[in-house]
């Protein structure tokens, strides 16, 4: 990070003087300027107290200087070329999104994009304010398998057809609008009409590890309720989309649950995964594919599934492990799409991925 002095805010088309009612109202950030083989973007704050910028999953928080004793925070950040990362202030104890960015990831969160981080086509901008449309069927779903209750959306992108069950489902209601994002690809010709299903997790590290009980409740107890819902659940159309260690439990429901799971869309799955790292002082650090590997060196037939590897082009310790797990599937047979998105392990990285992989899931439909 360096820090902006006094004369160099218009270099960023910031007019006026910093603090001044003049230059809030033209204020508009981040805003990125080229530097060498990467960018420099500046961040604005408003306010009395100290505040510091929090990214997700790729830099230490960056303290904000104050401009004189005015009202006005600022850093300039170093970021590479083609990065896409989600973002917060953070004032004390409190977080709070960008007021002068229009892209919100909930109410807390913003996301920035450098100028060459590829567009997301279909995800709208929505502010910090803005509240997203719900789906209206909704399953309550008190599994005996998982214990507890929650609430299961369900939404028929064009009308409905094969299912898509969406992993961490609350972050793609919540966060950020797949409802939408969906709705427009189908409308745009993109895929086939679908049925998302948003499954909500109640605890990650446990329902998303390498065990069988979640895909057996998936199985046993959740596909029937959304049957029940008036939905056609056709288990050979069936996409499981998943996320870091959401990636890793589809990846793992296609090896041990193939009649249930033959399609997938895996973004930054948690391939490091063994029981001996969770916990670990540095899980990232043990076998490379971990458990996931592991079992794809025993030899699985893996001729009937059809998954979609993408991760973080800057997860620089992640990509290993990734690679290793991508091999090993086609080399089982599988048939496998690769690709890298412009960002960290960031859901802001991953929802391009998500809509882009679930219609080549489909494509051979």
């Amino acid at each position: 990070m360096r820090l902006v002095g006094d004369d160099t805010f218009a270099a960023f088309a910031l007019p006026g003087t910093p603090g001044t009612d003049a230059f809030w109202a033209a204020a508009r950030t981040p805003a990125s300027i080229p530097d060498g083989d990467g960018w420099v973007t500046l961040f604005l704050w408003r306010g009395s107290r100290a505040a510091a910028i929090d990214f997700e999953s790729w830099s230490e928080p960056v303290p904000l200087s104050r401009f004189g004793d005015t009202d006005c925070w600022y850093a300039e950040v170093r970021m590479p070329a083609r990065l896409r990362v989600t973002y917060q202030f953070r004032v004390g104890e409190e977080a709070y999104a960008d007021p002068f960015n229009p892209v919100g990831a909930g109410g807390d969160r913003s996301i920035a994009a450098t100028p060459d981080a590829p567009a997301q086509p279909h995800w709208p901008a929505v502010g910090p304010d803005g509240v997203l449309t719900l789906p209206r069927t909704r399953i309550r779903w008190a599994g005996e398998r998982l214990g507890g209750r929650r609430t299961v959306r369900v939404h028929p992108a064009g009308g409905g057809g094969p299912v898509v069950l969406l992993l961490d489902g609350d972050d793609w209601l919540y966060l950020h609008p797949a409802m939408t994002a969906f709705d427009s690809a189908v409308a745009a010709g993109e895929m086939p009409p679908v049925t998302l299903v948003f499954l909500p997790a109640s605890d990650r590290e446990a329902e998303f590890a390498c065990r069988a009980e979640l895909w057996e409740a998936v199985r046993d107890e959740l596909l029937p309720l959304v049957a029940e819902s008036g939905v056609t659940v056709e288990l050979d159309r069936l996409v499981v989309a998943g996320q870091s260690l959401g990636g890793l439990s589809a990846v793992y429901a296609a090896l041990e649950f193939p009649e249930l799971v033959s399609r997938v869309a895996c973004q930054s799955g948690s391939f490091w995964w063994t029981s001996e790292a969770v916990g670990s002082a540095d899980p990232l650090g043990g076998p490379v594919g971990g458990a996931i590997a592991d079992r794809l060196r025993q030899g699985p037939d893996l001729a009937g599934l059809r998954v979609a590897f993408d991760v973080g082009e800057h997860e620089t310790r992640m990509l290993p492990h990734c690679e290793a797990v991508e091999v090993l599937a086609e080399q089982a047979g599988a048939t496998v799409r690769v690709a890298r998105s412009a960002s960290g392990h960031d859901r802001a990285g991953w929802r391009h991925a998500l809509v882009r992989d679930v219609a080549w899931a489909l494509r051979a439909l």
